[in-house]
């Protein structure tokens, strides 16, 4: 079984943010309408905002994320418990690397793609700087952030299947699904198992999905990046 967002009626392709909704509603330069099936943006504090719109690309609807020297979200919330998710796949499309970018520095964490899943779980389990953290982001944002992120990325160097633990948080640790400029300017297809990934990466068992992202960013690096986004589904672990 798949849980694919949003549900598209017969013969469109599927995307994650281009229902019919988004066909229908979308302004003449594509942008994606706010709550388009509860997809929606997500700016973050002292920002400048990644544009996406809904667009083609090679073939296949996507989601374009232009940025410049800015960073902020297209996300929508998801409600999945354990034993309902096994597997998600996505796909992106990028033609160039952010140079300079490096995932593990703050002054310069930037990336073309990141597909991030949110999970679920409970705070009172985290240091106390960490919940400290937490409630100093919901301060700023008006919500607190998931109680883990697993994140996928394209690095300019690291090795392929590296978790590099976020230099602000401990609670987001990436996985580089590519590294270097091998596969530029072509889809590339990707499917992960989400279980396996998340106790790889947190040494726990993950907790309910409860939301599910994409973000281009070139703030810290003071640069431009570009990239497209295909469809994301998420596949029921097999009984």
């Amino acid at each position: 079984m798949a849980f694919r967002f949003p549900a598209m009626p017969s013969r469109l392709p599927l995307l994650f943010a281009a229902a019919t909704v988004l066909t229908a509603c979308a302004g003449p330069a594509g942008s994606p309408p706010q709550d388009a099936n509860g997809w929606h943006s997500v700016a973050l504090p002292g920002k400048a905002e990644t544009r996406y719109r809904w667009v083609a690309k090679d073939g296949r609807p996507a989601i374009e994320a232009r940025s410049e020297r800015s960073a902020s979200m297209w996300r929508r919330r998801l409600a999945l418990q354990p034993g309902d998710y096994g597997d998600v796949s996505f796909a992106w499309w990028v033609p160039e690397l952010i140079a300079g970018a490096d995932p593990s520095r703050v002054d310069s964490e930037d990336s073309p793609v990141r597909v991030l899943i949110g999970f679920g779980g409970d705070r009172n389990r985290l240091p106390a700087r960490t919940r400290a953290m937490f409630d100093l982001a919901e301060a700023l944002t008006g919500e607190q952030p998931p109680y883990a992120t697993l994140m996928y990325v394209w690095v300019p160097e690291a090795p392929v299947g590296s978790v590099i633990v976020n230099p602000r948080s401990d609670r987001i640790r990436k996985i580089v699904l590519a590294s270097g400029t091998l596969g530029l300017k072509r889809w590339q297809d990707h499917r992960r198992n989400l279980v396996e990934d998340y106790r790889r990466a947190f040494g726990e068992e993950p907790g309910p999905l409860v939301s599910v992202a994409i973000m281009t960013d070139s703030d810290n690096t003071r640069s431009k990046a570009l990239a497209w986004y295909g469809e994301i589904e998420f596949i029921a672990a097999s009984p």
